[in-house]
């Protein structure tokens, strides 16, 4: 027997959760819900850590948590502080006793971890936060800096060199500095002549919004809330992974129609959990983060980490900004997800505190993970997929002004990307093998990398099984159908020393290698005997075919017939929620027409040996252009993601 139970902030915890008499708290109700329960919260603002007790038992019998019809609700990891005190021009204090924090206090709490990176000297930051009217500051390092904060106009990517616009680039910043006490915490903040006991002043409290406490509460759906303000940590792939919002290492979740914000580092988090290893390498101090990481994946194996109780969750229609680190984060936890229209912006520019687990989508071991049709932008990095990205699909998505858009890691195949627009001026880094790349429009460049000092695994097609590891030689990359509209390496790698970064515009990067598998196998053929070794400077095949470079973008060496040609330009343009390619290409676009690709048409990986398949183990069907519209297996397409896409100036609707 399933019910209704609602909750409304005119509710109280010793009702019965009826219409007539809502609860008071969504934690209340998390206790009573059972499976096939749904969880009504009415309008209003709740500040709790909603911690599920019981998940579902089948995609059938969920607990769903969904916000009224027509209702705005939202859920806050911070707390409202009052009775600030003027402590000299436009700075305020407010003492705050530390039992408001529980045994928790995020501004005792540092962002640290494996592969946080602080310069030397530099003071370091905490999960703590303070917001004025929803904005939040940047912690500085001192007191004295809280009266004379640095005024800003940009701020550098310590990767690309590429700057970031500021949220207002005029203003001077808000900051903010806190003492933590043995009975009460001090924070000194600059208002910037707001006076924050008339304003809407808010810190954080607590780590989470909507997260469990323990592991495997499985099928719950999360609908409708907005969920902002949370002390999240630092959550690098080697520890536990907590987000403002998540699963917590089970099976099953639905996340959709939120919007999400204000993480201090990870939004949602479809991630591993402690027990498979937490922070080694910087507690420990006796091996790299790498090998750590190594041993989670086979740990992670033998507490259940398979498709029958992990992973498998939906993403989809969230609206995720302003997060210190990472829209999306998982590692492990995350296989087998869809994440789906989802609108992903402004997550790591305020560069208050850096690492190398930043993005707007950052995945670990993100097998048979479908990514499609998302918007994303204004981000660090757009998408990173890093280890073992196998079986993974990148469709139909729109990337455009961050400082690179996606970036595939020592993986090894089989991934396809199809269908995207890749607009920003570091478009695609590839420090992988195995891929696919069909029909996209690619406005940046593309660097090609091979890793010959990290082994990574990779597994049995659409398994979590572990077939072997081995290092990044490159190449084993097939590109059909794309467009190339120029790309200049001096603006998409400003600060990184010239040659540094080997990236082009188009495929050239790739020169170097053989175009076919038999010339691969005659390059091996004509190595000195021995086994392992003969393999070692070898690069793989490239399968190039149907593409256009135009705007001086230029194709491999062994490419079959590209279509090269001059001029051109294509960019992303937004005009409020809405969103348009603006293209003008030259004649002869039409020249490398092709009928749709599928996975019959794609050479099978060499050292995964395996295809590019749906998660059934079907051939992948790539016969949806970007905006929906369906291809006809039997008709000719023009290269690119969009079937509209013509020569001469044009301006489509894409978002």
């Amino acid at each position: 027997m399933t019910s209704l139970l609602h909750v409304a902030t005119t509710g109280s915890d010793d009702a019965d959760g009826s219409a007539q008499r809502p609860l008071r708290t969504i934690n209340r109700a998390a206790a009573l819900a059972r499976p096939g329960d749904t969880v009504v919260v009415h309008a209003g603002e709740y500040r709790e850590w909603v911690t599920p007790r019981r998940g579902g038992l089948s995609d059938r019998r969920r607990i769903t948590y969904q916000a009224a019809e027509g209702e705005h609700v939202v859920i806050k990891g911070s707390e409202r502080i009052t009775g600030w005190q003027p402590d000299g021009g436009t700075v305020w204090k407010a003492t705050v006793p530390n039992t408001l924090f529980g045994d928790f206090n995020p501004f005792a709490e540092e962002i640290a971890g494996d592969w946080i990176v602080y310069a030397e000297k530099a003071p370091r930051k905490h999960l703590g936060d303070v917001y004025l009217n929803g904005l939040s500051f940047y912690e500085v390092g001192s007191r004295a800096d809280v009266s004379a904060p640095e005024k800003r106009t940009e701020m550098i990517d310590d990767w690309t060199g590429v700057t970031d616009r500021v949220r207002d680039p005029q203003q001077t910043l808000l900051v903010w500095y806190a003492q933590v006490g043995a009975e009460a915490t001090t924070i000194w903040a600059n208002f910037q002549g707001a006076d924050p006991n008339a304003e809407l002043v808010e810190i954080n409290v607590r780590r989470s919004v909507f997260y469990p406490l323990v592991p495997h509460l499985d099928y719950i759906t999360v609908r409708g809330f907005e969920l902002a303000q949370a002390a999240t940590p630092w959550s690098p792939p080697t520890a536990d992974q907590p987000g403002l919002i998540g699963p917590n290492w089970a099976k099953g979740w639905i996340i959709e129609d939120n919007v999400i914000h204000d993480a201090k580092c990870s939004a949602i988090s479809i991630g591993k959990e402690a027990s498979t290893g937490h922070n080694h390498a910087t507690e420990r101090g006796d091996k790299p983060g790498y090998q750590y990481q190594l041993e989670s994946v086979f740990a992670a194996r033998q507490i259940g980490w398979d498709r029958e109780h992990i992973g498998s969750h939906v993403i989809r229609r969230n609206t995720i900004h302003d997060c210190g680190q990472n829209g999306i984060v998982g590692h492990l936890g995350g296989v087998f997800s869809t994440i789906e229209d989802n609108h992903i912006h402004h997550i790591a520019v305020k560069r208050e505190f850096y690492g190398y687990e930043i993005g707007g989508i950052k995945l670990h071991a993100a097998i048979d993970v479908e990514i499609r049709h998302n918007r994303i932008h204004d981000c660090s990095l757009g998408t990173w997929l890093d280890w073992q990205t196998q079986g993974t699909r990148v469709s139909r998505n729109i990337y455009h002004d961050n400082n690179r858009d996606l970036f595939i890691e020592v993986s090894h195949g089989p991934y396809l990307v199809e269908h995207n627009i890749l607009a920003s001026p570091a478009a695609i880094e590839l420090w992988s093998q195995g891929g696919a790349f069909v029909n996209n429009l690619i406005c940046g460049t593309l660097w090609v990398e091979p890793v010959m000092d990290r082994a990574t695994p990779y597994h049995r097609p659409h398994s979590t099984q572990v077939a072997g590891y081995a290092f990044i030689v490159g190449g084993d990359d097939r590109w059909i159908g794309n467009v190339f509209v120029g790309g200049d390496p001096a603006v998409a790698y400003r600060s990184m020393p010239e040659g540094s970064a080997a990236a082009y515009a188009g495929t050239a990067g790739y020169d170097a290698y053989p175009a076919s598998f038999q010339e691969y196998l005659r390059r091996i053929d004509e190595q000195p005997p021995g086994d392992h070794q003969r393999f070692l400077t070898v690069k793989q095949a490239v399968y190039a075919r149907g593409n256009v470079y135009a705007a001086a973008a230029r194709p491999f060496a062994g490419e079959r017939d590209p279509v090269v040609l001059d001029g051109g330009s294509a960019s992303v343009v937004t005009e409020g929620d809405r969103v348009y390619l603006v293209t003008d290409l030259p004649e002869g676009l039409a020249d490398a027409g092709l009928r749709p690709v599928g996975g019959r048409d794609l050479e099978r990986v060499r050292l995964a040996d395996a295809e590019f398949e749906e998660r059934d183990g079907s051939p992948a069907v790539i016969a949806t252009d970007l905006t929906g519209a369906r291809k006809d297996p039997q008709r000719t397409y023009p290269a690119g993601p969009l079937v509209a896409l013509t020569p001469g100036g044009s301006r489509i609707r894409i978002w």
